[in-house]
């Protein structure tokens, strides 16, 4: 009885050090955010009562570093996100090429990212940017320094009335509005392109989408340079490959590249060869503007699926080449027939059937798997979505 005493005491004594070191950090940050000019009023309206939240919990966890690049690709460039983006392309075409004639950014591109970063506005993330940033910046980890870096500059978007407090919602990591700035390069980058005077990328889809073009046009995109396309390698090709040993198109030509349908490549500027699943899967000549995607989010697989979608689009297709893979991803509409499936069985998905894997729902597939004896790895797939539709 008195160990159970001892060890609830010591869990106490823990939280309530625990709750002192968070207060102590806010203290902190107050004086930083003070010192760099945000008010007392806003600081007191943002952080005071503040308590923390599980996005610390979240940290290393992103799908386009741990997830197969097949699974990744069908996930986020599928028909539904195509429909919808060209719908939104049609809606906002003026803002759109406006964003392309002030930037040199190709107006596809730009939408493409909106598509990719919020499925054009529709998921922002609901949690409190403000909250999330404090817990992130205030739990000892090894980009806390990083992330209180961002929560200063929230506040500074805050004080500045760019944001109102109560809509500053977005990702665990503080990632808000239709194509998902972080708080620092909000400030440095975000611009007015409705001409209302504020600079709104959760409101206002014109200044998102101009923000998006002003951080392409600054992470070094070309005007008129193609991101990249699919290629052909000659059989058995072991050349040179990655995206950062660019070389004009004539020296992937000379290693017996071509284009997809078989045609010489006959393009200017230089190109790396990206070879996202290895020699045996799609190969991709890509140019620097392949890095100013990678440079909003540094994965090549989320770099390949902007370009993708900027490409379907303007009407071009997807990936020609198979996966190699004899178990392919599936699209979102597949993904919700999936959790339909499993829900009828009696899992819980974790909510409703959206499409979105969470973990509830990999949970569900990973026993569902294992009870029919299939490889248990929480994947949404070709062959699970066949075993659940047999009604194993």
């Amino acid at each position: 009885m008195k160990s159970g005493i001892l060890a609830l005491s010591l869990v106490l004594a823990l939280g309530q050090t625990a709750r002192a070191d968070f207060g102590s950090c806010k203290q902190q940050v107050k004086a930083q955010a003070a010192a760099a000019g945000v008010s007392q009023a806003t600081l007191a309206r943002a952080l005071d009562g503040l308590e923390p939240n599980d996005a610390v919990s979240f940290l290393g966890v992103q799908p386009e570093f741990t997830t197969p690049i097949w699974d990744y690709i069908a996930g986020l460039v599928d028909d539904e996100r195509v429909r919808d983006g060209q719908a939104r392309f049609s809606q906002y075409r003026q803002a759109a090429l406006a964003a392309q004639h002030r930037y040199g950014v190709d107006a596809a591109a730009i939408v493409a990212v909106w598509g990719v970063e919020s499925d054009f506005g529709k998921s922002f993330g609901g949690r409190p940017i403000i909250q999330s940033l404090t817990t992130l910046a205030c739990t000892p980890n090894r980009r806390s320094d990083y992330f209180r870096g961002e929560l200063i500059a929230a506040l500074k978007i805050l004080d500045h009335g760019d944001v109102k407090l109560e809509e500053f919602n977005g990702s665990w990591a503080g990632a808000f509005g239709n194509t998902q700035f972080m708080p620092s390069t909000f400030l440095r980058l975000a611009v007015d392109l409705d001409g209302d005077g504020k600079r709104d990328v959760i409101n206002s889809v014109p200044d998102a989408l101009g923000s998006t073009a002003n951080f392409l046009h600054h992470a070094g995109w070309v005007d008129g340079l193609r991101w990249g396309f699919e290629v052909r390698l000659p059989g058995n090709y072991s050349g040179p490959s990655g995206r950062s040993g660019k070389k004009p198109a004539s020296f992937w030509a000379a290693q017996g590249v071509t284009h997809i349908d078989g045609s010489p490549l006959s393009e200017s500027g230089a190109y790396g060869l990206l070879l996202p699943s290895g020699p045996h899967g799609p190969a991709f000549l890509v140019s620097r503007n392949f890095d100013a995607f990678y440079s909003y989010n540094a994965a090549e697989s989320y770099a390949l699926a902007i370009g993708i979608l900027a490409d379907r689009l303007k009407g071009g297709g997807g990936v020609v080449t198979p996966w190699p893979t004899d178990d392919p991803g599936i699209p979102r509409v597949e993904r919700r027939e999936v959790q339909s499936l499993l829900s009828q069985r009696g899992y819980d998905i974790g909510g409703k059937i959206d499409g979105v894997m969470g973990t509830k729902t990999r949970e569900a597939i990973a026993d569902y798997q294992q009870r029919v004896g299939m490889k248990r790895d929480g994947r949404a797939s070709k062959k699970l979505l066949a075993a659940l539709r047999a009604g194993k």
